[in-house]
Parts: structure tokens; C-alpha cells; sequence
């Protein structure tokens, strides 16, 4: 099938999910612990999406991400070791330490970065777009967001515009059925959100979010023709997060039942069904124990990294400048 990820990317994507699980897992230890600081967004069951809507994607192709972004960060192309520094506040993180789990970007790698600010990174990577139109190139922007932010004014400022100028611009709802702690229901009028999609002269398609391979036949057919010059387009890829809101969430909205139905769909497993047949049980289970052991030693080196310099000298010569 025409934008059907290779045996070999197919691999690769299930390899990064679980960096992106080992990860989530240990950061969920350690906040135990108390030794994370400020709540940790989780995406623990909707890997699948962060992971195979950037797979695709060049490193001259431009991401925003959210608060939720660790999937997103590992699938384009992030090295799991500077983000756990970063997320611990270490000088040899992405950004020196200074942006915390939420924030992590790496122009090098087309990763501009994730958001605190609910919808935030949607009007940035239309801006982006704008950007490549504008200087002629034939690179994507692509903004990952979920279905709480797409109840914001600023989601369809954005699609407006980027309708009615065709800009190349993908933009992936991770609908993962909570905006904060409220369900879609009582958030939206639809269940299906890309629906408004053709209200701004852009296709859109529905998705199983927990198939890596669904996820990526979706996102670049979308990114495709957004590279054509034939404009933006929506996926809605439906998943579920297994986890709360954020490690400070004090849960009880999320019935057991329903997130036992939903690790039965485990993104992961979805993934290993797919290539057993193709690679083996045993490449497959050897590929999780490397992946497993890279996180693992990611957080020992990480976690014993030192905390960034802060020159008081230079930091008071440069307030006095600007005061």
C-alpha cells in the first residue's frame, strides 16, 4: 500500500515505543520516590501516535509539540539520554537544563519544542508553514495536539488561516478522550472533532491511534500532499492515556474497565503482533531488552550528571545592562 512504513521502519517505530514506555515507567518510579520536581505529563498507551506521526517525517520537517510530548520527542529522532538530563534539570540535557519535561526542543532534529500552554504549539507551527511557503522549500510543519486544545480559538484561527492559504501543515489530534480531567463529551458538541476540518477546505481522516501502522499510512498521505503544495490536512488519531493528567492527578474520573479495555489495545503488543510473523518472537523480545537497557542506563548516567553553572557575576553584569 502506497505510504506504507517499511519491515525495517516498522521495527524502528516499535523500538521507540518502547524507549518512549521505559521512560514514562521510570519517571513514574522516581516521582514516587520524590525525586522529580513538578507534576510529569505521562503518554504511557498513546505512543503510537507521537511515534508513528513523525516517523516520515525529514529532520528539515518541523514538529510542536504539548505538555504530553515524551512520544513525540523519541519519534523525531531525540536521543533518550539528554531527555531524561533534561527533564532532571541537568547541564547535559537538551537545553542545558533550563526547560524542564514540558519544553524540550532541538532545532538540529526539527523538533521546535513542546508547550505548557494548551494549544500553543498550533498557531506555531502554522507560522512555520507560512515560513517554508514563504522561502519556496518543500518542508512540512506538523503540530501534534490534543483534543482538549481543540476546543481553543486559537485551533481554528489557525485552520482558517491555513485553509485559506494552503499552507503545508499537518495537524495530528492525539484524541486521547481528556481535556485535563474532563471527558470529550462534556467538551464537545462531536465525537469525531476532524470533522471541522472541511469547514477550513481541508481533508481529514480518523484513525485507530494505537496502530503504529494506521498512524503512519494516516499522517503521510497527509504529509505528502502537504509537500505537493496542495495545503494542510487533519488526523485524529484515537487513543487513551492509561495514566492521570499529570503525576499530581489524584484520579477516580478513569473507570478500570475502561483502562482495561484499553491496555488490551497496548500499542506495543499492536506492534509486536504485526512483525512476529515477519522478524520473529525472538529479534522482537531482543529488540525490547536493548530498548529497555538504554533507558535504563540513560537514567543512571543522566541522574549523575551535574546541575548547570550559574555565574552570578556575568548574570549581575547583564541585569545592570538592561536596568
Amino acid at each position: 500500500m502506497k505510504n506504507s512504513p517499511s519491515i525495517d521502519e516498522q521495527i524502528e517505530m516499535y523500538r521507540r515505543m518502547i524507549v518512549v514506555r521505559r521512560l514514562e515507567e521510570g519517571l513514574g518510579a522516581l516521582h514516587k520516590e520524590g525525586r522529580t520536581r513538578g507534576p510529569i505529563h505521562r503518554c504511557d498507551g498513546q505512543e503510537a501516535v507521537g511515534v508513528a506521526a513523525t516517523a516520515m517525517l525529514r529532520e528539515t520537517d518541523l514538529v510542536t509539540s504539548t505538555h504530553r510530548g515524551h512520544a513525540h520527542y523519541i519519534g523525531k529522532g531525540l536521543d533518550v539520554y539528554p531527555v531524561i538530563a533534561e527533564i532532571f534539570g541537568r547541564d547535559t540535557g537538551y537545553c542545558g537544563g533550563r526547560a524542564g519535561h514540558m519544553l524540550i526542543a532541538d532545532a538540529s532534529k526539527g523538533m521546535i519544542g513542546g508547550n505548557a500552554i494548551v494549544g500553543a504549539g498550533i498557531p506555531a507551527a502554522t507560522g512555520m508553514a507560512l515560513s517554508n511557503q514563504i522561502l519556496g522549500n518543500d518542508n512540512v510543519a506538523m503540530c501534534i495536539f490534543g483534543d482538549g486544545a481543540s476546543q481553543t480559538g486559537i485551533c481554528h484561527e489557525a485552520m482558517n488561516m491555513a485553509g485559506l492559504w494552503k499552507l503545508p501543515v499537518v495537524f495530528v489530534l492525539e484524541h486521547n478522550k481528556f481535556g485535563l480531567t474532563v471527558p470529550t463529551a462534556v467538551q464537545s458538541p462531536v465525537d469525531d472533532i476532524s470533522i471541522r476540518a472541511a469547514g477550513y477546505g481541508m481533508p481529514s481522516v480518523i484513525v485507530d491511534g494505537n496502530d503504529p501502522v494506521a498512524v503512519y499510512r494516516a499522517v503521510a498521505g497527509m504529509v505528502e500532499r502537504a509537500r505537493r503544495g496542495e495545503g494542510p490536512g487533519m488526523v485524529e488519531a484515537k487513543t487513551y492515556r492509561w495514566e492521570g493528567f499529570s503525576t499530581s492527578d489524584m484520579g477516580g474520573y478513569q473507570t478500570p474497565e475502561e483502562i482495561a479495555a484499553w491496555k488490551a489495545r497496548d500499542p506495543i503488543r499492536i506492534a509486536f503482533e504485526a512483525l512476529k510473523g515477519e522478524v520473529g518472537e525472538a529479534r522482537l523480545t531482543r529488540i525490547d531488552e536493548e530498548a529497555s537497557e538504554e533507558v535504563r542506563a540513560a537514567f543512571e548516567r543522566a541522574l549523575s550528571d551535574p546541575f548547570p553553572a550559574f555565574d552570578y557575576h556575568s548574570a549581575s553584569a547583564a541585569y545592570s545592562e538592561v536596568n
